[in-house]
């Protein structure tokens, strides 16, 4: 259902006068050669429609190159030639244009917060019209049940009155879309249903002014009730969770320590970081520009980049990019890259992208608006018109006419897919799936392709000792020193050993390195292989999947420890049960590529891609979106977040990244991966209930609307057909609970071209 109403209520709506040529230039940014881009809010955008009409009315303009609408972030970007040939360009004009297409515009700022109270107003709209609608029906009752004319005509006027204002509160979200369609030239589902409800008053007070036997009062608020349930069922959908680029914004730090060339230092703000200022980084602080170490050693956690859950060591020289937590030691950095250049305001602008591109897809009540409503308008008219000339008699046209408007109301097709998605949210969750967005479940069954990430997706990001060349005297002086640490190998050492740990003299933790004890005369060392023996020793994990601890004596190698990532519970059952749905499976990991092959091999999984950057991810989905491909991407990290918005569809466990988690489309809570097969059964189930539920919507149509043309259907009797088909597709949504007890190895639907791949 077509969702295009104006929140009034707005509180950061401004005029598109208030804003000046030279201000909204100066709120621009140049890109070279001429061009600008602007950024700007636009609150009342909400469906596939609104995007298509806002780009429409930009590109109209000479000096518009190009014009995105991101319906999540409720954005609109535009690029535009700053001069033209004869005169210089007006910018201001970009907002006139906004305004004229039926939607407002104001300047963007990152720290803009939309105070979207919509939900709200139509859970209260709801209220007031289902009560408005249950009073009404004990009056009818009585006029039903044979009430007198004089008891009858107080009825109807009491009826009249108490559906006046719930028609005025609960329709305006209908009658402000209509108006803004109309008188632009254009028509949405909103029109009928305005029409509907408002002659249905008109003729009901007509009537009873006239003292008639009949009064639809009833019709006109029930109607507005069940309209109003699928509207915010709908809006709900829509809504949930818009907050993965306000995250990652608040991700980056808001300033740094800067070392002045005196040795002083003070704060600044990240924004006033310059290329050559050298900044002070201190444990426990995430790196706010790109830069190259120029003092100090430390280990830092990469996973914004790499998705790799061992912290990485940086001495003198290392390059560290934005958004990186440094974890040991302190660290002096030369910026490399101004803030808005950095690689976390990178990914930022890759995740808006993406979203912006996915806000094109259309939606399944969208595409059936596009027809629905004029086919409505023409039946109505037709009706109108040959019971007027035929018949003779105009009241009984306009009856017809109210009559075939009402009976072919959209409530059934505004539920049939709102109700559908809310039931399958529900089973979802029951089985520990959070869906965030109706249209994402479209999107999911018609998955025929599955990227995984690596660490922390077809793994727990949780290492684990696979095998040690050590005795039993050797590991316990490398427990002695593992005790001493919180790294994660450290960690992952202890976790895999029982020996009794070896007492020391001193122990001290070197940032970068490992771990250096003292007993008598002997130093002993635990760590990376240059840290715990130098040159003297060759590390082995260069061509390996594991990566590699040593455990040293006054620098000869006493023991070594590998470690790998443990696979998440359900991954090869899960794998096995999308392969044999035809779905085509690949890995998309920032990890070394010898480690994406190893847990491939293990997985059963043909494709692997590895040391992959955020960016080169994002390539690889739009790769295959390119090739007809519907992919969902399945990662944790912030390095996936871009990925995440860029596929088809996406999916995250519970335990991934804030940032990951708000950008998924869907998250699962349980630590098994058999989550993903389930999610798409479910999908798919729901989707074919969909399509039953429009096939019952035309149907109800196609046999009640000649009844209606044929003046069979007093306006009571639309209403009371049009509730009953509502309740059948509701009926009908439910039955998605018996799906849902099924396995999820019986996942069925279309059998992409990735089973081609599979078979050839």
């Amino acid at each position: 259902m077509t969702c295009c109403t104006m929140d009034a209520e707005s509180v950061l709506a401004l005029s598109t006068t208030s804003s000046s040529a030279e201000e909204v230039r100066l709120a621009s940014q140049p890109l070279g050669g001429g061009l600008r881009q602007l950024d700007l809010s636009v609150p009342d955008i909400h469906c596939g429609g609104c995007i298509s009409t806002i780009e429409g009315a930009l590109l109209t303009l000479p000096f518009v190159k190009t014009a995105r609408v991101n319906l999540t972030a409720r954005r609109v970007t535009c690029v535009y030639q700053e001069e033209m040939e004869t005169h210089a360009a007006d910018p201001s004009e970009i907002l006139a244009a906004i305004n004229s297409a039926g939607y407002r515009a104001h300047l963007f700022t990152p720290s803009a917060a939309e105070n979207d109270r919509t939900r709200n107003q139509l859970l209260l709209a709801i209220g007031v019209s289902g009560f408005a609608a249950a009073n009404i029906m004990l009056l009818s009752v009585s006029v039903w049940s044979g009430a007198d004319a004089a008891t009858r005509d107080m009825f109807h006027w009491i009826s009249a009155m108490i559906a006046a204002p719930a028609l005025v509160y609960a329709g305006r979200f209908f009658f402000k879309s209509a108006w803004n369609a109309l008188r632009r030239g254009r028509t949405n589902m909103d029109v009928p249903i305005s029409l509907a409800v408002t002659l249905s008053y008109a003729v009901s007070l007509w009537e009873t002014i006239h003292h008639g036997e009949h009064a639809w009062f009833d019709a006109s608020v029930s109607l507005l009730f069940f309209l109003l349930i699928g509207r915010t069922l709908d809006h709900i959908m829509r809504e949930k969770a818009r907050a993965a680029i306000n995250g990652l914004a608040r991700l980056a730090p808001r300033g740094a320590l800067l070392i002045n060339p005196d040795g002083s230092r003070r704060y600044i703000a990240v924004e006033e970081i310059a290329v050559g200022d050298e900044i002070s980084i201190a444990a426990g602080e995430r790196v706010p520009v790109d830069g190259v170490v120029v003092s100090g050693e430390s280990d830092v956690d990469l996973s914004i980049v790499t998705g790799e859950s061992s912290p990485v060591a940086v001495a003198s020289n290392s390059e560290v990019s934005s958004g990186a937590m440094n974890l040991t030691g302190s660290l002096v950095l030369r910026a490399t890259r101004i803030a808005k250049n950095s690689l976390l305001s990178e990914i930022i602008g890759l995740m808006e992208a993406a979203e912006g591109g996915r806000a094109r897809y259309r939606r399944i009540a969208d595409r059936a608006a596009a027809l629905y409503s004029p086919a409505v308008h023409l039946l109505a008219l037709v009706s109108f018109l040959a019971w007027g000339f035929l018949g003779g008699d105009w009241k009984q046209a306009m009856l017809v006419a109210v009559a075939v408007l009402i009976i072919t109301c959209p409530c059934a097709l505004g539920l049939a897919v709102p109700v559908v998605q809310v039931v399958a949210a529900g089973e979802l969750f029951r089985k520990g799936i959070m869906v965030k967005d109706g249209s994402a479940l479209e999107r999911l069954a018609e998955t025929d392709t599955v990227a995984f990430d690596k660490t922390g997706t077809l793994t727990m990001g949780r290492l684990r000792l696979v095998r040690m060349d050590a005795m039993e005297e050797t590991t316990a002086i490398a427990r002695g020193l593992a005790v001493h640490s919180r790294h994660p190998l450290s960690q992952a050492l202890l976790r895999g050993t029982e020996t009794a740990p070896m007492s020391f003299d001193s122990v001290t933790e070197i940032p970068g390195g490992g771990l250096e004890a003292r007993k008598g005369a002997d130093v002993y060392r635990l760590g990376n292989t240059a840290f715990a023996c130098g040159t003297s020793c060759v590390p082995r994990t260069a061509d390996s999947p594991f990566s590699e601890v040593v455990l040293s004596q006054n620098g000869v190698d006493l023991a070594r420890f590998f470690f790998d990532d443990t696979l998440r519970p359900g991954a090869r059952e899960a794998i096995g049960q999308l392969d044999a749905a035809g779905l085509e499976t690949l890995i998309v990991s920032g990890d070394r590529q010898i480690v994406v092959d190893n847990t491939a091999h293990a997985l059963g999984i043909g494709r692997a891609l590895g040391s992959l950057t955020p960016k080169r991810k994002v390539d690889e989905c739009q790769r295959l979106n390119g090739e007809g491909r519907r992919v969902l991407m399945v990662g944790d990290g912030i390095n996936d977040a871009p990925a995440l918005a860029a596929a088809h569809v996406s999916m995250a466990p519970a335990t991934a990244s804030d940032i990951g988690r708000q950008a998924a489309d869907l998250v699962f809570f349980n630590d098994r991966l058999d989550a993903v097969p389930e999610a798409i059964a479910i999908a798919r189930s729901s989707a074919n209930l969909i399509r039953q539920n429009f096939a019952l919507a035309i149907g109800y149509n196609v046999l009640a609307v000649p009844i209606a043309i044929a003046g069979l259907a007093t306006p009571l009797i639309a209403a009371v057909a049009m509730s009953t088909s509502s309740i059948i597709v509701v009926m009908n949504a439910l039955r998605l609970n018996a799906f849902g007890k099924r396995p999820a190895m019986q996942i069925r639907g279309r059998v992409g071209r990735s089973a081609e791949v599979k078979a050839a």
